[in-house]
Parts: structure tokens; C-alpha cells; sequence
């Protein structure tokens, strides 16, 4: 029988390994399995293994939320816990994995602000952890993070095609009107393409599209959208996170760290400058919220 401890050592490698999820994830999603773990002991009342994690019910995951809520677990944080809960089941149950049904907690929305870097992390992580087979997992979690890491429009990520491999540091993007531009390719991005396409079954061929649908067509924008809709929802996380927010966030970010709108424009693609000048405005309140928000003699 396998021990708790080596179910999450199992876990957490394979979110680090074959998820490529990010240190801050393992280490979080690691935290929900020890806590989970150490909370059956006492509520099984003897040792765990993988036996008794195929075998519990939904009145045992609702025993552990409600310990959890003792802890002072806001709403928010109880649906990160549950999604971390149930990638973790579905880790040690395998493919034959029946994970008890349980609906997460009311969220409540935020005010509409760029998505932080950890809330698109974790929403491209949970994208990627409910895909029904590990290519199509691989290919969420790619496109959302190009769209944040690029700053691509949605409909310029999914007409990629095979003429743009193998990838380098840049890439060349077609936008409005054919207009053409190049954007920088993180690292961290062109691992997450290259790990997609190693496990994509479908073969990429010049003129063919990068990203695939599950039966080897083009990707719908719409399927993303519903992807993310769903992350979203299960992380209360803001409605305003679309993926064309994640192009906005890209933005918001850059010109907070200091890019002037000249570059921006260019990265972005925009026909005018006026279309960037947008994101001062956007940052200035961001800046603003943060400040009332942290300074202690705000407001």
C-alpha cells in the first residue's frame, strides 16, 4: 500500500514534471495534500493510503472543507483549496479516479482589475488539471500562457501554424488588417508549446494550425473561452479574466515595470498610439487601488 507521504511526493513531482506547473503551485497544491492527508488520519482513525483516498465519500471531503473553515478559510481560498483537492484524487485515483461531487463555495467578484500573475497561473493550472486527456491539458495551459506572455489576441494564438516551428526567442504574429509583428517568446512559454506539440497526436505540418481540436481540427476561441469560464468559476477568480483580458494584464504589467507606450504599441500591435495611451489610465488606477488598499495613512 502505498503511505501518504509517497502519494504526495507522487503528486507533487507530477505536477512539477509532467504538469510543468509552477513552483508556487507545486509547493501550494502540496500544502492541500499534507494538510488533507494529516486531517484523514484522525478522521479515518488509521493509516492512509491510496486504498482508503480511492474509497472516501463526499460526506468526508465535506468534513475536511468544514475543518478547513475553522482554520478561518475565506470563500475564496476554500475553492482554491477544493480545486488543489480535487487534482490531488484524481492523481492517486488514476484515469479510473471517482472523485465525490462537490460544489464549491459562493465567491465573491472582484472589481474589474488586470489578473495578478499568480491568479492567471492558477487559472491556466486548473484548465490545464481538467482536461480530459494530458495533450489537451498541455495545450490549455500553452495558450493561455502564450496570450499572457506575448500579449496575443486570442484569434492571432489560434492561427499559429506549423510554419512558425521550431520556435526561437521571437514570433512572428499576424493581426488586424495582415498587419505583422514580432513579439518575444518567454522561455517558459516556448516550454509550455514544445511540451503541448510532444504530446499533441496530431501531426504539425506547414499551413496547418499549431493548436488543435480534439479530433485535429482547428482550435474554437469559443472552447478556450468556455475553458477559462469554468477555471475561473471553480477559483473565484473575477469574471472580468477572459483570455483577451490576459492580453490586457500583459499590457498592464509591461507598463508598470516600466515599457513606454512606444514598445507597447509595437508589442501589442495597435494602428495608433491613442489605442495604447488606454493602459496609463488603467495602470494609474490600478496604482491608486493598490495604494488605499496598502498605505497606512491611505484615504
Amino acid at each position: 500500500m502505498d503511505t501518504a507521504s509517497a502519494l504526495i511526493n507522487s503528486f507533487t513531482a507530477y505536477l512539477r514534471d509532467d504538469r510543468r506547473r509552477s513552483l508556487h503551485t507545486v509547493r501550494a497544491y502540496g500544502m492541500t495534500a499534507e494538510r488533507f492527508c494529516a486531517f484523514l488520519m484522525d478522521h479515518i482513525g488509521s493509516g492512509v493510503g491510496a486504498d482508503e483516498i480511492k474509497g472516501l465519500k463526499q460526506a468526508d471531503i465535506r468534513s475536511y472543507l468544514a475543518y478547513r473553515r475553522g482554520d478561518g478559510l475565506t470563500n475564496n481560498s476554500a475553492a482554491r483549496e477544493l480545486s488543489a483537492l480535487r487534482a490531488f484524487l484524481k492523481h492517486v485515483g488514476g484515469d479510473e479516479a471517482q472523485i465525490p461531487k462537490i460544489k464549491g463555495p459562493k465567491v465573491k467578484r472582484g472589481v474589474p482589475r488586470p489578473a495578478s500573475p499568480e491568479d492567471i497561473l492558477a487559472l491556466a493550472g486548473d484548465a490545464q488539471d481538467s482536461a480530459s486527456e494530458d495533450w489537451i491539458g498541455a495545450r490549455d495551459w500553452a495558450v493561455l500562457l502564450l496570450l499572457y506572455g506575448s500579449g496575443l489576441r486570442i484569434s492571432e494564438a489560434l492561427d499559429l501554424t506549423g510554419d512558425a516551428l521550431p520556435l526561437s526567442d521571437t514570433l512572428r504574429v499576424t493581426g488586424k488588417r495582415n498587419k505583422t509583428r514580432i513579439v518575444p517568446l518567454l522561455p517558459q512559454v516556448r516550454k509550455a508549446i514544445d511540451h503541448y506539440i510532444d504530446l499533441c497526436p496530431h501531426v504539425m505540418e506547414p499551413g496547418e494550425p499549431i493548436f488543435r481540436g480534439k479530433r485535429g481540427g482547428p482550435l474554437s476561441p469559443n472552447l478556450i473561452r468556455r475553458v477559462v469560464q469554468q477555471a475561473r468559476t471553480k477559483l473565484g477568480i473575477s469574471d472580468t479574466t477572459t483570455p483577451h483580458a490576459l492580453r490586457h494584464s500583459f499590457a498592464t504589467h509591461l507598463l508598470a515595470g516600466g515599457a513606454d507606450l512606444r514598445s507597447l504599441q509595437e508589442l501589442l500591435g495597435h494602428a495608433s498610439l491613442s489605442s495604447t495611451q488606454v493602459y496609463t489610465a488603467v495602470d494609474a488606477a490600478h496604482l491608486l487601488d493598490v495604494y488605499q488598499n496598502a498605505h497606512p495613512r491611505a484615504g
